[in-house]
């Protein structure tokens, strides 16, 4: 989205199936909005995605297609898919054990914006940044 631009559409069914159907990341994004106080991307994830958080941003995530487990903190895993939205506050602990059918494709909403490199696997060497996400530019 240009810098100059107040509003905007969105085809999120395009821009889901413009995502490859193999990744060396766990995740692949397409950034919608890059703003100070927001930031929002539609995502898919290819493997599953050790526990981690984001200390800037709270999330909302939004299922596109797909399912997968999804849990937070210490919690029993749940199955998440289309239509259902999934929230919760900075440095609170989450991931994705499971990839059940895919794509798994989120709409993610991040307040404020969420650089990212902005991850912290609970265990170091479970991943990095580089091997977290990698952005495909569609606008």
């Amino acid at each position: 989205m240009a810098d100059n631009t107040t509003s905007a559409v969105f085809n999120l069914r395009a821009i889901a199936a413009n995502f490859p159907a193999t990744a060396d990341t766990m995740l692949i994004d397409t950034r919608l909005t890059d703003e100070p106080h927001a930031s929002a991307r539609v995502f898919r994830v290819y493997k599953p995605v050790p526990a981690h958080f984001h200390k800037t941003c709270d999330e909302y995530l939004t299922v596109l297609s797909g399912r997968a487990r999804f849990f937070l903190e210490d919690n029993a895993p749940i199955e998440l898919g289309p239509g259902q939205l999934v929230f919760f506050k900075q440095s609170t602990i989450h991931g994705i054990p499971e990839i059940l059918e895919e794509p798994f494709i989120v709409l993610a909403v991040d307040t404020p914006r969420r650089d990212p490199s902005d991850i912290t696997f609970v265990n170091p060497a479970d991943g990095t940044p580089e091997t977290f996400i990698q952005s495909q530019h569609l606008y």
